[in-house]
């Protein structure tokens, strides 16, 4: 590879690290590395690291998304040790840019050079081109970001939505929102939708029905609901499904994301055909008088594993980020 024609974009998160290259005025990542973030001292390690295992000596500039808050040039990863200055960052590498953005911001940006081949249509249809998009998912957190149209290009949103109350709908949500809210005061619908989330949603539900929470991790409740071995993991990850159907239908009719809803994150790949079957559509549409907008709106799940990387690779000649 030459040193001059390419740009160094990545995904941070909490556990690891996905670098890649994109030449320029491309946004397609090449030389894809996944590094654990416990292997590096800090985030120049690791860039060191990869470039030199790329075989690429410099970049000319660069784009990150981090899983964490963006706010001026330090940065202090939210799941890991790492801690930066982009500005110190950018100095000791000589890159003429370094732009760092938020990971669901770079998500909400990948969507749009995600192939078709990688998008799995849930519902709806066939929306309106115009109108901004959604993008929801949940994996460590629950990220909530949007597309709004320009005439030519995007503005992604940065948001904290999926910190917005949790406010169930019947009587099953009523007594999962009354056993959280005695455990964690508020209750944000992150704390239900996302990987803790799932477990916290199971353990209320095994109080609700004065059984045994046998399973004490998300991803033992997902094999446990996959292979049908029990019960109560089958209708948790069920009502998981519906209430993220229902928070994603309130985020199109706050948002007027008539465009599309992307979901993305690590969870839902995880589980497609039982997701597919479950009650998230039946969340999803349940709008009362708002039902035949929310029916129009396509839903798509999202199966491209380095999103946040076109994202990146997106934001790098994206002047709205």
């Amino acid at each position: 590879m030459t040193t001059t024609n390419y740009s160094l974009v990545g995904d941070i998160g909490g556990t690891n690290a996905r670098f890649a290259l994109v030449r320029s005025g491309d946004v397609t990542p090449e030389a894809i590395e996944v590094l654990a973030c416990s292997s590096y001292d800090n985030l120049d390690s690791a860039i060191t690291d990869y470039l030199q295992r790329s075989g690429v000596e410099e970049v000319k500039e660069a784009c990150l998304a981090v899983a964490s808050p963006v706010s001026g040039t330090r940065v202090r990863m939210t799941n890991n040790h790492w801690r930066f200055d982009s500005e110190e960052v950018r100095r000791q590498f000589g890159w003429s840019a370094f732009k760092v953005i938020n990971d669901f911001t770079a998500m909400a940006l990948g969507i749009l050079h995600v192939a078709p081949e990688n998008l799995i249509h849930v519902c709806g249809g066939p929306g309106d081109v115009r109108r901004p998009r959604l993008v929801i998912g949940p994996g460590t957190g629950l990220g909530v970001s949007g597309l709004v149209p320009l005439q030519k290009g995007w503005v992604p949103l940065t948001t904290e939505g999926g910190h917005v109350d949790f406010a169930p709908t019947d009587d099953t949500g009523m007594a999962v929102l009354k056993i959280l809210k005695a455990r964690f005061g508020r209750v944000s619908v992150e704390r239900i939708l996302c990987g803790q989330g799932l477990l916290n949603l199971y353990r209320a539900h095994a109080e609700i029905q004065d059984v045994t929470a046998s399973l004490d991790a998300p991803e033992k409740i997902t094999a446990a609901a996959l292979d049908n071995s029990d019960a109560l993991a089958r209708q948790t990850l069920g009502h998981f499904c519906e209430i993220l159907g229902r928070v994603a239908g309130n985020g199109v009719l706050t948002l007027g994301g008539t465009g599309g809803v992307y979901l993305c994150g690590g969870i839902l790949p995880q589980f497609i055909d039982f997701f597919l079957e479950s009650p998230f559509q039946k969340g999803f549409e349940d709008k009362g008088r708002m039902r035949p907008l929310l029916e129009a709106t396509p839903v798509y799940l999202v199966t491209e594993g380095y999103t946040g990387l076109f994202g990146a690779a997106e934001a790098l000649t994206n002047m709205e980020v």
